[in-house]
């Protein structure tokens, strides 16, 4: 008897289960493997729009655009990409002290939107053939070098000098009052000492002086993210440890295997990231990388690709400027699939719903998501889900905060409230990452069913 009970019990214990998956609608998106073209990720164009011509050869420019460029006869070929990074001198900025050409920079981020980029910019003091503006070496600031140093033709800055945090950090203040936060701005690095800004010089000034040129731009720029050179170590360590993230200027020099004795990629760049502690900036602050030379360069010296960029995915990269250069062709395969794992990659792999639900009560939902990436999405998206019907349409925002979703799995339960407002009938169910500053998608998921709106549909659900 007590067996004949026990079997019952079991059976209607498994009905009900049965019963159970019957109203809960499970889907397992189907993956894609394409290249995704995400913002705050990928190649970036420089001194230049998507669109614009590549450099010619193995040259580039350092000379930021001052007026619109020429439009190329035919698309180049080169990555799709959501950055364009560009970089101006001091003497081209502000040729007379305090008239600023802000009409640059505004005319840059006007064409970044145009072609469905943002901008990241850095101001450069000088470099061998772009001296510090006139006017500041006839304000009696003091020089580090004398005309009859080897290097005499260049007047090289004293960053001792008050007169030089005075200009310098003038130029960056009202660059931050103008821009900081600003929507199609995305990033900005931290540049003031040294050719190019790059922050080493042959005149290195003590760290305390280096901080204050550090500050300057800690102060101006509380928004938009700043990215930290990297040659020198306490000043990387420092702008990081006060939340900026780093870029490195000589991605890819592998110098050694064509004969030197030194080169970045085996004699510094390993090491210094661990000296300064920056290992793990990456989860919260973006990693950015520039190439030495371009890769036609790396292809003509034959240095081994695949090393350079697995050690920038080691790194944990999100975007890389190449210099706006031809990829060479034997190259793109390995460029593209590069460009599926650097940065963030958003799979959704399980969604669970109940089937039907009525209107006016909470909607039980599971998600489960990967990133295959190598970094978190570092601004604030949205995580949205849309009931859309002949009954009408509902979009509702999950408090799920996506910057923290890791390389690896990340997990949602919670449940959303189904507006009484929605007839009864049936629904389609559709998700998203919104942009808040525009409440429309903004991120590509690397799943099937993206509709032409940028919202991915999934499944149906009954509303009684």
């Amino acid at each position: 008897m007590l067996r004949t009970a026990f079997s019952f019990l079991v059976m209607i214990t498994t009905l009900a289960a049965a019963s159970a998956q019957q109203e809960t609608v499970i889907i397992r998106p189907a993956e894609i493997h394409d290249v995704l073209v995400n913002p705050g990720m990928g190649v970036q164009t420089f001194q230049r729009f998507n669109g614009d011509p590549l450099n010619q050869d193995l040259k580039w420019s350092e000379e930021g655009p001052t007026a619109k460029l020429s439009v190329a006869a035919s698309p180049p070929d080169f990555p799709d990409s959501t950055i364009s990074y560009c970089r101006w001198f001091w003497e081209t900025l502000e040729p007379e002290h305090g008239k600023v050409r802000w009409e640059i920079l505004d005319q840059a981020l006007e064409q970044a939107r145009a072609h469905h980029q943002a901008l990241a910019i850095r101001l450069m003091p000088y470099d061998q053939k772009h001296p510090l503006p006139e006017w500041y070496r006839k304000s009696g600031a003091r020089r580090a070098n004398k005309p009859t140093d080897q290097d005499g033709n260049i007047w090289q800055p004293d960053f001792t000098d008050p007169l030089y945090l005075k200009y310098w950090g003038e130029v960056v203040a009202a660059a931050g009052a103008r821009y900081d936060g600003h929507p199609d701005l995305d990033s900005v690095d931290i540049s003031s000492v040294g050719y190019w800004g790059e922050g080493w010089s042959p005149y290195m000034p003590p760290f305390p002086y280096q901080k204050a040129l550090i500050d300057i731009w800690l102060e101006a720029f509380k928004h938009t993210p700043l990215l930290m050179n990297f040659d020198q170590e306490e000043a990387l360590a420092y702008g990081t440890q006060e939340g900026a993230g780093w870029r490195l200027d000589c991605w890819g020099d592998l110098r050694v295997l064509s004969g030197a004795r030194w080169c970045h990629m085996l004699d510094m760049y390993p090491e210094q990231i661990v000296r300064a502690g920056i290992q793990e900036v990456w989860r919260r602050s973006p990693v950015s990388l520039e190439t030495c030379w371009v890769p036609g360069y790396w292809k003509q010296k034959g240095w081994p690709l695949d090393y350079i960029l697995e050690q920038a995915l080691r790194w944990h990269v999100s975007s890389v400027n190449i210099k706006s250069s031809a990829i060479p062709p034997e190259w793109k395969q390995a460029f593209e699939e590069f460009g599926k794992r650097m940065g963030y990659r958003f799979v959704l792999r399980r969604l669970e719903y109940p089937r039907s639900i009525k209107a006016g009560t909470m909607l039980p939902v599971h998600m489960w998501w990967r990133n295959a990436g190598v970094a978190p999405v570092y601004r604030e998206y949205s995580l949205a889900l849309e009931l859309r019907g002949a009954g009408g349409s509902a979009v509702v925002k999950l408090p799920a905060d996506v910057r923290k979703w890791l390389p690896g799995d990340a997990v949602y339960d919670g449940a959303l409230y189904v507006p009484e407002t929605l007839a009864p009938g049936s629904y389609r169910v559709r998700v998203a990452l919104l942009d808040p500053r525009t409440e429309k998608p903004a991120i590509r998921l690397a799943i099937e069913g993206r509709q032409a709106d940028g919202w991915y549909d999934l499944g149906a659900l009954a509303i009684e």
